[in-house]
Parts: structure tokens; C-alpha cells; sequence
């Protein structure tokens, strides 16, 4: 396949969505796990509230820095140092950068484009943060902006409701209506976040940030965030 057909494959989206896309992702639970070993989180409707906290603070605190990186690549060395102040929380800057390398490292083996190599070459050089290289990423793989902040609030969604079913907390089939369910909190964000940038980054759910800063320190723990 060239490399004209593979930015112009309209599979792309979905091989990058799907859960067998090897970033590792699946190892984090984005502290849900602190949280319901904390007592704060219990059943669905408690992973439902944690969710929309978590994606609220996504949208505020990840897309801003993925919309700056797809709209200009050359500042993505300042935005992943922008990125890694912002990330205070040990735990979720760990996570951060583990998940960014591992989806630039992927995307550049997977499929043979200059930028891709650039890119990870470059990520190899910084702290590698998630959001600003998904929006190069995103960029180089000729994905319209919308669709970059699209699949970025789908996976951090999908990782929620998975970590809840992987812990327990919820079943597989509740985990899905979860999912679909939380389709409307998803165009909120991105309606209201899709346009912000750097300069708009804001902590909004502090005590689950507070909660996963603690996950380390759990006696037991089947999720590295």
C-alpha cells in the first residue's frame, strides 16, 4: 500500500479505535482503581459520575494541548514541557508519557510514513506526553482535526468503562450501555473544549486527581494508573 492510501483510507480511524491497537492503553485505569479501593466510587452509577468527571477534565486538561499540536507541530516541543507541568499529579504524568510514546511508537511501525518516523524520533527527545502527541500524530496521519479530538475522548472513555469491568465493579454488557450512554457527555466536551488551547488548561475534577495521586501507594493494584 502507498503512502497516499494509507492517510486516505477511511479504515484508519477504526484500526486506531479498536482496542486491540497495541498502546497499552488497557493498563491504565485512570485512577478509577484509587478511587473504588478508596470507597468513592461503587456500582455503575458510581463509574458513571467518575466518567463524566473524567472526561470533563480531559476536555480541559488533555484537548487543548492535542487541538494546539494538530494545528501547528512545530511547538510540540513546548507544549509537551506545557504538558508536563500541568500534570502535578505523579501518577496521571507517568501514565501520560507512557501512553504517548507508546501510541507514536506504534503508529510509526505500523505504518511507513516520513512524518511518523520524524515524529517518534522527536518523542524520543521529550517527555513524550499523551495529548500533544496524539494531535501529531493525528496531523501526520492526515486526520482532521474533529477526528483527532474524536478518537482521543473515545479511548479515554473506553478506558474508564473497561478498567470498571476489568475491576469488577461493573459487567461486560453494563460496561457498553455505560458506554453508548456517555455519547452525549462526549459532544458536550468537544463542544465545549474542541476550540481551546494551551492557554485554556484548568484542573476540573481535583479530588479523583487527588484519588489517583495515591495509586502507587495501594496495597494491591491490577492497573499502573
Amino acid at each position: 500500500m502507498t503512502t497516499d492510501a494509507i492517510v486516505d483510507s477511511p479504515w484508519l480511524v477504526w484500526q486506531i479505535a479498536d482496542s486491540a491497537f497495541p498502546t497499552g492503553g488497557f493498563a491504565h485505569s485512570g485512577g478509577l482503581e484509587a478511587a473504588w479501593q478508596a470507597g468513592e466510587v461503587t456500582g455503575a452509577d458510581g463509574v458513571r459520575q467518575f466518567l463524566r468527571q473524567a472526561l470533563g477534565q480531559a476536555g480541559r486538561g488533555a484537548l487543548p494541548l492535542l487541538t494546539a499540536a494538530h494545528r501547528t507541530p512545530a511547538r510540540l516541543g513546548e507544549l509537551d514541557a506545557i504538558a508536563d507541568a500541568f500534570l502535578t499529579n505523579a501518577v496521571a504524568n507517568r501514565a501520560s508519557r507512557v501512553q504517548g510514546r507508546a501510541f507514536v511508537s506504534t503508529c510509526a511501525r505500523i505504518w511507513p510514513l516520513p512524518a511518523l518516523t520524524d515524529l517518534d524520533a522527536c518523542a524520543r527527545g521529550l517527555r513524550g506526553h499523551h495529548a500533544p502527541l496524539a494531535g501529531a500524530a493525528g496531523r501526520a496521519l492526515d486526520l482532521p482535526l474533529d477526528t483527532t479530538q474524536r478518537l482521543f475522548l473515545f479511548q479515554a472513555a473506553r478506558a474508564i468503562v473497561g478498567a470498571g469491568v476489568r475491576l469488577g465493579i461493573i459487567g461486560s454488557y453494563e460496561g457498553q450501555r455505560l458506554q453508548f450512554e456517555c455519547a452525549t457527555v462526549l459532544d458536550a466536551v468537544l463542544d465545549r473544549c474542541g476550540d481551546l488551547d494551551e492557554r485554556d488548561l484548568a484542573q476540573t475534577a481535583p479530588i479523583p486527581d487527588i484519588l489517583q495521586s495515591a495509586h502507587d501507594r495501594l496495597y494491591s493494584r491490577l492497573f499502573q494508573s
